[in-house]
């Protein structure tokens, strides 16, 4: 078997004088070359001495290995009747570990462009990568991210919040915008977990009803709660698939869609009024305020009260529980954090070439966002008794009572 030649102490002098581990030129990049090809001498020696027809050493052929330390030329050692498969080294293979994929994969997620990644390989590899490889990296996330999105749910989920964000994908030549609606549910356990990611260039209860689908198809039969934007065409779609659903649509979309058709100079006094409406402390002081403020301004803005009118039924539900409960359910800001995520990891990108190379990049995302999301949320174990009280029967059969 080849002895390993690696000189420690020009090795140790290298390093005294600053020079890199790894990356390019890497103190140890010379050792792995001379150990690895060790190995191999050693595996080919044992296969012809096991084999049983007559076979010997035929040299050696030449191919470049890259790894986390720095780039070789490798000399693989070859048979006569080339039956010898090495395992260190497999014949087409070209990357020593993993390692550099799971690296590519970690800076994809972070939201780096290829270009970035390039260079931060090179810099600390020595490894010249192009956008090829580094999409056929990325694109090993395709598959995996079918399989989250096919995978089984839970039975019941006490509260999920939906909301889309909007990006650029390229279709027949151009660019057009695309929603992702992104939906956020809450275990029983009190732990986030995104239920889905759903593409579309269509909005209404026709696509709901396939997304609500969807979910009923996955495993999930009951939602207690439902925090939504005032996704159209959602409460009708949502009644067909899941009919005891309580539906709350977020407050604070709803201010922000109010404050729009109010003018400027009025703004600040609209709000201080708006404000005794959905921070009352109960119903009917949400309600009577809600009077207080129509006749004060339903002359000037009667379009912003209408669309309160409207709405008063699903605005108002979270107006039976106690704080800690209306703290998670008055607004989808839960399911924005997880779009705020998104938001770091494609600020840099004008738009996307196809549905994939954006879907693989939310997943990479979601799968960093929730490496946090392993603790319940506040007051959990109040939140889920004030709701067995309120949706009474229906979580028995899913927790410890």
């Amino acid at each position: 078997m080849t002895k390993p030649t690696f000189d420690m102490e020009a090795a140790l002098q290298a390093l005294r004088d600053g020079k890199s581990l790894n990356g390019k030129d890497g103190i140890l990049t010379p050792l792995i070359k001379q150990l690895t090809e060790a190995a191999m001498q050693g595996e080919l020696e044992q296969h012809l001495a096991e084999e049983e027809a007559p076979n010997r050493k035929n040299g050696t052929s030449k191919k470049t290995i890259k790894t986390t330390s720095g780039s070789f030329e490798l000399n693989a050692p070859r048979d006569r009747a080339g039956s010898f498969e090495p395992q260190i080294v497999k014949k087409n293979q070209t990357h020593l570990t993993d390692d550099l994929e799971r690296k590519i994969i970690a800076l994809f997620a972070l939201g780096n462009s290829y270009q970035d990644i390039r260079m931060h390989i090179e810099d600390m590899y020595g490894i010249e990568l192009s956008n090829g490889t580094l999409n056929a990296v990325t694109d090993k996330l395709i598959p995996e991210l079918q399989a989250w999105r096919e995978r089984d749910l839970d039975a019941i989920y006490p509260i999920v919040w939906l909301d889309a964000i909007h990006y650029k994908i390229k279709e027949n030549g151009r660019f057009i915008s695309k929603a992702v609606y992104t939906i956020l549910g809450l275990t029983v356990e009190g732990k986030k977990e995104l239920l889905g990611l759903y593409l579309s260039d269509a909005e209404g209860a026709h696509h709901w009803l396939s997304v609500l689908t969807d979910l009923h198809n996955r495993g999930v039969k009951d939602i207690l709660i439902a925090c939504v934007d005032g996704l159209k065409g959602f409460p009708e779609a949502i009644q067909s698939i899941y009919p005891q659903t309580e539906i709350q649509h977020c407050i604070i979309h709803q201010i922000r869609n109010s404050i729009k058709y109010v003018a400027s100079k009025n703004q600040k006094a609209f709000m201080a009024d708006l404000k005794c409406v959905y921070k009352a402390a109960t119903l009917n002081a949400a309600e009577t305020a809600l009077d207080e403020l129509e006749a004060k301004w339903g002359e000037k803005y009667p379009v912003v009260i209408k669309s309160w009118r409207t709405k008063w039924e699903t605005l108002s539900a979270y107006f039976k529980y106690p704080d800690y409960v209306r703290t998670a359910i008055y607004t989808t800001n839960a399911v924005e954090a997880v779009h705020r995520q998104f938001r770091k990891l494609t600020k840099t990108k004008g738009g996307f070439q196809n549905e994939n190379s954006l879907l693989k990049l939310l997943y990479a995302g979601m799968l960093k966002a929730s490496e946090r999301w392993t603790h319940p949320v506040q007051n959990w174990n109040l939140t889920l008794s004030q709701l067995s009280i309120h949706f009474a029967g229906r979580l028995d059969a899913h927790i410890d009572l």
